[in-house]
């Protein structure tokens, strides 16, 4: 399976459904462009639902970094949610689990922006 994105919105909060693989050869620029339309449009606050990502490889690690950046340069946030044991696991060894505020739901996530999930 490629990868996949369905964003849908909730109280304010881009949530953004990723499925499949994160990985050069899947990932390609979507996650990426997507952030960038989405702050043009104004959105600041972003839960990256990481619930049904298989695998996150380097190249998917400098995505989450590249639109780490972005949102954070237009004064926004991102919040991971639901990662599996290997992404976590991918997260921690490149540190991004340092940069990010990582939650076990999306739930949760809401929550930390201050939503009821």
């Amino acid at each position: 399976m490629g990868f996949q994105l369905q964003t849908r919105g909730i109280g304010g909060i881009v949530v953004v459904d990723a499925v499949g693989k994160l990985t050069l050869t899947d990932g390609h620029t979507q996650l990426r462009d997507l952030i960038h339309v989405s702050t043009g449009d104004g959105a600041k606050k972003f839960i990256f639902n990481l619930a049904r990502v298989e695998f996150i490889d380097s190249y998917g690690i400098g995505e989450l970094a590249r639109c780490y950046s972005v949102v954070r340069r237009m004064g926004g946030e991102i919040k991971l949610a639901g990662a599996n044991q290997k992404v976590l696991d991918v997260l921690e060894i490149s540190r991004m689990n340092k940069l990010f505020e990582i939650h076990a739901e999306e739930r949760a996530a809401l929550q930390a922006f201050g939503q009821r999930g």
